[in-house]
């Protein structure tokens, strides 16, 4: 029962559900960054090279047929990725550096506050007296 509970507290830790959530996510961003890398980025890009096909390279060695295309195309496919979340995380970053720069307001004192501060303004006042004894 122990490791039950223990597993429990575990699980729903704040971290945990982030990185839950953060992969779900991330899975759904990849697969549109996939569809703008093959059926957006790669025919343009095949069309700059002349029409050629990464992926259709291959070279036979004996009985072995090795695709060396595919890997080409996994690569370039993994750089185009890597780079728009690159730039993705970039523009958020400079969002959060323009939110954290915001000054921030000066609070306003409840009635309360400002009575304790006078106080300690009070008591700070009395203990730098010099003493008259």
């Amino acid at each position: 029962m122990n490791l039950l509970k223990e597993f429990k507290s575990f699980a729903l830790k704040g971290n945990v559900l982030d990185l839950a959530i953060g992969v779900i996510i991330g899975a759904a961003f990849g697969k549109i960054v996939s569809s703008l890398v093959s059926d957006i980025i790669m025919p343009v890009f095949g069309l700059l090279l002349g029409g050629v096909d990464l992926s259709g390279l291959k070279a036979t060695i004996g009985d072995a047929t090795l695709t060396y295309g595919v890997f080409l195309q996994t690569v370039v496919d993994f750089l185009i990725v890597s780079f728009s979340i690159f730039m993705f995380i970039r523009t958020l970053n400079r969002f959060k550096r323009k939110e954290e720069a915001k000054p921030e307001e000066p609070a306003l004192l409840t009635k309360e506050e400002e009575l304790l501060t006078e106080i300690r303004d009070l008591l700070k006042q009395q203990n730098n007296a010099p003493d008259r004894s």
